[in-house]
């Protein structure tokens, strides 16, 4: 029998989450330890996404594409960035704190997508599967794969990140890029159901 309740020590989403949510909490004055910081894994460059939301609605999202710094700063500067930072909205305040859920999304290297013309492009792309970097010039935006669940069809999908990046919705050139990569993602509410569950178990 354990003596003690079940931690986040059993993949990676219980690490990260509650090291998010102590960084926007610490903030906001309302202290909230994490614990594991020391873990090796969170050394290694990785490149992570940090999505709040209330109610099922987008309250921040801010992110990294590629890794370039320590997962363990990079998660920390995500999270601090989404909630007080999105340009998209206005900085989170203590009271909305306990209705903020945070899902935080590790990405996998880039690679670049080979194709003939976007109708092509299109007919490559996975939906539910594929975030997509779209690229011309200084103009660049993307979508995880997340973002399929509100575009499933991959024209209005590429439709929507080419009006993200600051372009015209029926815009193309063949100086367009395109990248695709796949995330790992968890959600708080998932994580702490879990730990709920098991702890029930002991």
């Amino acid at each position: 029998m354990r003596e003690t309740p079940v931690t986040a020590t059993d993949n990676p989403g219980k690490i990260l989450i509650p090291i998010a949510r102590a960084i926007i909490s610490n903030a906001l004055g309302k202290p909230y330890n994490a614990t594991n910081e020391d873990l090796p894994w969170l050394h290694e460059k990785g490149a992570s996404f940090v999505t709040l939301t209330q109610n099922e609605q987008l309250r921040g999202c801010i992110g990294t594409l590629e890794a370039h710094r320590p997962l363990l700063i990079d998660v920390k500067a995500n999270a601090h960035a989404a909630a007080f930072r999105d340009p998209r909205f206005s900085p989170l305040t203590v009271h909305e704190l306990d209705s903020t859920e945070i899902e935080i999304s590790l990405l996998s290297a880039m690679q670049p997508l080979v194709f003939s013309g976007e109708h092509d492009a299109l007919a490559q792309l996975q939906p539910g599967v594929d975030g997509i970097v779209f690229e011309f010039g200084h103009y660049r935006s993307t979508f995880l794969p997340q973002v399929w669940e509100q575009l499933p069809e991959a024209d209005v999908f590429m439709a929507h990140l080419k009006h993200k990046a600051g372009l015209q919705p029926g815009f193309w050139d063949e100086e367009v890029k395109l990248y695709r990569y796949s995330v790992s993602k968890w959600k708080e509410r998932d994580i702490t159901k879990e730990v709920e569950v098991l702890n029930k178990r002991v």
